[in-house]
């Protein structure tokens, strides 16, 4: 942190904040791309270059594609079938640069509060069968793995937002990726936290399901970056996250980030309600939260967009035991599907129980759910803030 308030961190005279440069980038577990395409922006600089070519150096079997004056978000793979593409996607790595990085949501039609998040990857490598993200625009056009490597205009720019802000405010990095995955590839931790540990008040949030923690706990924090695991039982991650860290092993890298000082939250979701799903998901939180200091709970049922269905459903079958329990019919204020509000309801009375049977006074909350759901929870339970922001 001393390091950093001794440079001149945004001045007009050369640029510290940068791409990582002391580290040594290792194969991400759980990708293994065959294809690496070079998008717009990927070599405009003799670091960029650099960069790009240690972590190509990794996967020397990847075919390498030039696409210098392609923007990232326009790559086409060629692939007019849904889940063909998706699978192709998930084994192509893009680098380029994302000029938009930092925005706030707009989120309607729900009670999500809308806050800050930033990208600085795109996508992710895991294979989770009801993923929400597989149904945004960008994704469905173009589902490939991305790495932005704009990384010192980024932090620029949530710099300028949060001082114009001149309040602790969260930057969500968890909305469009997964925030830890590619981590190994790029270090893109060794800049981030020390920036946020030093800033009077930008607070960064990522949310994961990597347990490739091992640089976050060699890093001095400050107590500026939460860590937010996305988490479900066992017997059901094992059904519905193909190519994803074992629940164990996540839960594990909770306990060794919360040893170290780390702020650690979960967000359990969806709930898949199938089969004897009260009771594994009672032992499941009873389990998570006698083992690790959880600062808040975030909940969800399935939350999931046209085009994510339609794939889920090529995968699971039209009546798989998520789609079962979905309440068709008239369309949601924000165009997600979801269960039923008295289904949620219950759902979400029957896990606040079991958290709160180990720990009462856990702060609790409730993901992109329904003004009347929201409230009919609230008035039982006393419900908190979202798990993307402070």
């Amino acid at each position: 942190m001393d390091a950093f308030q001794e440079q001149d961190l945004f001045g007009t005279t050369g640029d510290p904040v940068s791409l990582p440069r002391e580290y040594l980038p290792r194969p991400a577990e759980y990708f293994q791309p065959e294809t690496i395409i070079l998008s717009k922006g990927s070599l405009s600089t003799p670091e960029r270059e650099h960069f790009v070519r240690r972590i190509c150096s990794l996967y020397p079997n990847a075919r390498l594609e030039m696409r210098l004056d392609m923007p990232h978000s326009r790559i086409d793979l060629k692939e007019a079938d849904p889940e063909r593409l998706y699978r192709k996607g998930k084994t192509t790595l893009v680098f380029g640069e994302l000029k938009s990085a930092v925005r706030r949501s707009e989120e309607e039609g729900n009670t999500c509060p809308n806050y800050w998040h930033f990208s600085v990857y795109g996508f992710c490598p895991y294979g989770c069968r009801y993923c929400y993200l597989s149904g945004t625009q960008g994704v469905w056009f173009s589902p490939t793995v991305k790495i932005h490597l704009n990384l010192s205009e980024i932090i620029r720019e949530i710099d300028r937002q949060a001082n114009r802000l001149a309040t602790p405010t969260a930057f969500y990095l968890g909305k469009l990726q997964d925030g830890l995955a590619l981590d190994p590839l790029t270090g893109y931790s060794t800049v981030l936290i020390p920036f946020f540990a030093w800033h009077p008040y930008a607070r960064q949030i990522i949310l994961t399901k990597s347990d490739s923690v091992e640089r976050l706990l060699e890093l001095d924090h400050g107590g500026n970056t939460i860590l937010s695991w996305s988490l479900n039982p066992p017997e059901f991650a094992e059904r519905y996250e193909s190519n994803v860290p074992p629940v164990e092993r996540r839960i594990a890298a909770m306990e060794r980030c919360a040893e170290r000082g780390y702020p650690v939250r979960a967000v359990v979701m969806p709930v898949v309600a199938h089969g004897d799903w009260i009771r594994l998901y009672s032992n499941f939180l009873q389990n998570l939260l006698s083992r690790v200091n959880v600062q808040r709970l975030t909940l969800g049922g399935i939350c999931i967009y046209k085009h994510a269905r339609l794939l889920m459903e090529g995968w699971l079958g039209r009546d798989n035991v998520i789609s079962r329990n979905i309440a068709d019919g008239q369309p949601r204020a924000d165009g997600r599907a979801r269960y039923s509000p008295e289904f949620r309801a219950t759902l979400y009375t029957r896990l606040i129980a079991a958290a709160r049977s180990v720990r009462p006074d856990l702060e609790i909350a409730l993901c992109l759910d329904e003004p009347p759901v929201w409230r009919m929870v609230n008035s039982r339970h006393k419900l908190g803030r979202c798990n993307c922001v402070l």
